[in-house]
């Protein structure tokens, strides 16, 4: 993994005390699948940092390389 994808993934957090260990932008209560759901159901960058404006670009990178990463490793380890 390159160094620019690590620094990425730091920008997700996951701590038991917050939102019940579920997967966040660091610093924020917005959950990455949240922002996973709303690109899903065809909203810009731009619209999620519309309702959102706490997060940045390079967060809703972070959570696409973050989702990406977990089905990478799981076909790596198989």
């Amino acid at each position: 993994m390159t160094e620019e994808n690590l620094t990425l993934l730091n920008r997700i957090s996951i701590d038991p005390k917050v939102c019940h260990g579920k997967p966040c932008i660091r610093g924020t209560r917005i959950l990455a699948s949240t922002i996973l759901d709303a690109l899903a159901s065809g909203m810009t960058f731009k619209e999620i940092i519309d309702d959102y404006p706490s997060i940045t670009d390079e967060d809703i990178k972070a959570v696409l390389l973050y989702h990406a990463s977990l089905f990478t490793y799981e076909d790596d380890a198989a």
